[in-house]
């Protein structure tokens, strides 16, 4: 077993754990971590079959954006776990068959195997040595050229909802505090402060009882 076999074996174990400890977790912060370590072996594994773009697409996408987001949601919502589990042997039958059609597909596939086109590379043919090619440049100039004008119509929607987003955030409400900054700014020290003069010492003032002990005293 060459070393390239090895790499793949050990992602695939640690994906197949974190796989199942995503489902076994009772913490939700913990499952979505494991989640997070899933999607790096899967990223891992596209690494070993020289996909580098959907590796890194992966890890930037769903790890760096979608599981971090998540986090932050599991992590600010109180989330009852008793309430949530409460329905699962309810619906466990229909899971248990769902899950057993979708391994018994995974099993067909794999146990038929990936046909492989074996026809002779055209370089080999002529006589030439075969050119390397990166999957990251191909996939750029595939995206640039044949599909230009979907690709900018996509970034103009993105770009249309980010602005919305942001829109959505500044709105006038009644109930915000908002200050204008230029305001702020204009504003000076004595604006902000006002110096009241004040005697150093002052007497203290006394009722009448104080004040006729303090004679008798006297006296």
């Amino acid at each position: 077993m060459d070393v390239k076999t090895g790499l793949f074996y050990f992602f695939s174990i640690v994906l197949l754990f974190a796989a199942f400890r995503v489902i076994t977790a009772r913490n939700p912060v913990y499952a979505v971590l494991y989640l997070v370590l899933a999607f790096f072996q899967a990223a891992a594994l596209w690494m070993l079959l020289k996909a580098e773009f959907l590796a890194i697409a992966l890890v930037l996408v769903y790890v760096g954006a979608v599981m971090v987001l998540f986090l932050f949601v599991v992590m600010m919502l109180d989330i009852n776990v008793d309430s949530a589990r409460q329905g699962f042997w309810k619906h466990f039958p229909l899971a248990a068959v769902i899950g057993v059609l979708i391994a018994l597909e995974m099993a067909a596939v794999l146990m038929g195997g990936f046909r492989v086109n074996e026809e002779p590379h055209l370089a080999a043919v002529l006589g030439q040595a075969p050119v390397e090619l990166s999957n990251t440049r191909e996939l750029g100039k595939l995206l640039y050229t044949q599909y230009l004008y979907p690709l900018e119509i996509a970034a103009a929607i993105l770009l249309v909802a980010m602005i919305a987003a942001i829109a959505l955030t500044l709105r006038q409400r009644k109930d915000s505090k908002h200050i204008d900054p230029y305001k702020q700014l204009q504003v000076k020290s004595k604006d902000r402060m006002t110096v009241v003069k004040m005697a150093a010492t002052q007497v203290a003032a006394l009722d009448d009882t104080a004040a006729a002990k303090t004679a008798e005293n006297k006296a």
